[in-house]
């Protein structure tokens, strides 16, 4: 018996050395992976990020770190303070940075500002007309869609929904354009979302799947009588 306790003990050690060595940096360079482990970190700890963010700001009152501080807030829903953030970094050579615009005019649409959100991102592009962001073009149709402007937002989405990496773009753009009467154009739309979450891989259909449900829903209430 003791020696069988020393053969399994020294085997399991063995497995454990060997999944450290060779499966642990195979781990690392996949992304289905790495993103699984950032989910499984945001549960056991979600203020982790935050609390590194504030530690590094209380360090050194920088740009980048002040950046990272209001990326963290934006996450976390507090709107108010990434606004305060963003403003405080956008000045001298960063006045017109793209990635600060977009960060504020977020937190400006999470408040609920979105006149403010849309000039913002007006100053933004004007200010960078090759600057290319799918989330920031997104947010521009919400904006003008709250706004009222419909036949502007519908051009806004049917821009954006070329490139956009989800469904959330196609299902607004189909959502708008029921409220505005093109029902069949909408029904087209809930229909591509539905088809593409039947060939598209496993991991995009758990990601993307309130908007393919609510696709599914919309279909179905759009089908023919």
């Amino acid at each position: 018996m003791y020696w069988l306790f020393i053969l399994l003990f020294f085997s399991y050690i063995a497995v454990l050395i060997y999944f450290i060595a060779e499966v642990v940096p195979d781990l690392r360079n996949n992304p289905s992976a790495r993103r699984a482990a950032r989910k499984v970190r945001s549960r056991v700890d979600p203020e982790r990020d935050r609390r590194q963010a504030d530690r590094q700001l209380g360090l050194a009152d920088t740009v980048d770190n002040r950046r990272r501080v209001a990326a963290e807030c934006l996450r976390s829903g507090e709107y108010a303070r990434a606004e305060e953030l963003f403003n405080e970094s956008l000045r001298g050579i960063y006045r017109t940075d793209p990635d600060l615009l977009l960060g504020l005019a977020q937190s400006l649409y999470g408040q609920g500002k979105a006149a403010e959100t849309r000039q913002t991102l007006d100053t933004l592009i004007a200010a960078n007309p090759g600057f290319r962001s799918t989330d920031g073009h997104l947010l521009y149709a919400r904006a003008v869609e709250d706004l009222g402007d419909t036949e502007a937002a519908l051009q806004e989405y049917e821009a954006v929904v070329q490139g956009y990496p989800g469904e959330e773009a196609r299902v607004r753009y189909g959502l708008l354009l029921k409220r505005s009467g093109d029902t069949g154009k909408a029904r087209q739309l809930f229909a591509e979302t539905v088809e593409r979450s039947r060939v598209l891989p496993d991991y995009y259909q758990r990601e993307q799947r309130d908007w393919i449900n609510r696709a599914r829903t919309e279909l179905a209430a759009l089908a023919p009588a």
